[in-house]
């Protein structure tokens, strides 16, 4: 998300009106929602992690404990039961 001066952006009546509502105020515009993205959508964020969990998984069933686990990937051993759980739910 970056910041633009509204000068730059709105003609002044539209500016006049919002300044009636929010004077000298950060004010955040939603998208439409039809372009809206999904997190991860852009960076493959989502992609990664996905993978990266199916991993977890795939390791933890060649009989890797989640102790293990916990430490080769970082993760709290909590974080590796959830991800384990998750990953037995859509089996």
């Amino acid at each position: 998300m970056s910041y633009a001066n509204a000068r730059d952006i709105f003609p002044n009546e539209i500016l006049e009106i919002i300044q009636n509502y929010v004077d000298g105020e950060y004010i955040y515009i939603p998208r439409k929602e039809e372009n809206k993205i999904a997190w991860g959508e852009l960076s493959q964020s989502k992609k990664e992690l996905l993978n990266r969990n199916t991993k977890i998984y795939e390791d933890y069933l060649k009989g890797m404990s989640t102790h293990s686990l916990s430490e080769i990937y970082y993760l709290s051993p909590k974080t590796i039961q959830r991800i384990i759980l998750e990953k037995k739910k859509m089996r």
